[in-house]
């Protein structure tokens, strides 16, 4: 079970640095969700047209990006509120795709494709034949490999590179960054645009560990993805491990499944729950650090 905690988690690692890329631009990208499911349902589409996972994945992830990149621009051109926009691509995502699938393959149910090679587990063995360690990073599917690839990017780049800091700088205090040539919306569009691309991404590996394109398959995850950014205290790896802890309760969840002795819709509801307890925690185990003093006001 530990084992197999990196692919479970692998979506909402790549989802939730997503969101802290917008968080630490100034404003948390809501859109997470919609990405999600835009990139579950295209990239199992562009997938079968091309027959290849890997073109469908990155033409899914680049469109995306392309998209958020628009959603930011939009929002900045026209000064519309930035989570309301993010909540209406989010609710446009699941009438879109019940859409195109009803108009492309007359239902909006499971979709599969006995053609398509789904990825299978990479065995690597230098890394196997590492005591305990190679039980764990051995066997995983490639997904699990491009999140921990894509995290210890997202550190460096976070803590190590002018980038980095310019972005934080971009989120903390606009009006500073501008005084020192610092265009702050440039880098919120950035930040969206890697946030949805990271977002489709996730949508896809779902999509893919299942074998087929499930509609609902994303259940809420982009929504524990931007509680994981909260509770990693905003930094990568702390995202990282706070999407293995939802990992965890989610194989919980479905191992108690077949004991029938507590209700389905319990268990389904186990992430999220988890979510809003270790939030509260969270928050207020910053609180209490901070003293309990309140911001001055201006």
């Amino acid at each position: 079970m530990i084992a197999g905690l990196l692919t479970v988690a692998a979506p909402l690692i790549l989802a939730s640095l997503g969101g802290l890329l917008t968080e630490l631009s100034g404003t948390l990208g809501v859109f997470i969700e919609g990405f999600m499911v835009l990139g579950s349902f295209f990239a199992w589409i562009i997938a079968g047209w091309t027959g290849s996972v890997f073109a469908g994945c990155c033409i899914t992830a680049v469109c995306a990006g392309f998209v958020g990149w628009l959603l930011a621009r939009f929002v900045h051109k026209t000064g519309a509120n930035p989570f309301i926009a993010g909540l209406a691509l989010n609710l446009t995502a699941g009438g879109l795709t019940d859409s195109l699938s009803i108009a492309w393959f007359g239902t909006k149910g499971v979709l599969r494709n006995p053609d398509l090679k789904i990825p299978e587990p990479v065995h690597i063995p230098l890394i196997e034949d590492i005591p305990f360690i190679g039980r764990l990073f051995s066997g995983q599917l490639p997904f699990a490999y491009i999140a921990l690839a894509f995290t210890l990017a997202a550190a460096l780049v976070i803590g190590k590179t002018r980038l980095g800091l310019r972005l934080k700088a971009a989120g903390l205090s606009p009006e500073a960054a501008i005084d020192q040539g610092i265009y702050p919306a440039r880098y919120r569009e950035g930040a969206w645009a890697a946030a949805a691309f990271l977002a489709a991404l996730a949508g896809a590996a779902l999509t893919f560990r299942v074998g087929a394109y499930a509609p609902g398959g994303v259940a809420g995850r982009g929504w524990i993805a931007l509680a994981a950014v909260y509770l990693g205290f905003r930094n990568a790896w702390g995202c990282a491990a706070a999407s293995l802890v939802f990992a965890l309760a989610e194989r919980i969840g479905f191992i108690a499944q077949g004991l029938h002795t507590i209700p389905a819709t319990v268990l389904l509801g186990l992430p999220s729950a988890l979510a809003l307890v270790l939030f509260s925690v969270s928050q207020g185990f910053s609180a209490r650090r901070g003293g309990g003093k309140k911001p001055p006001r201006e």
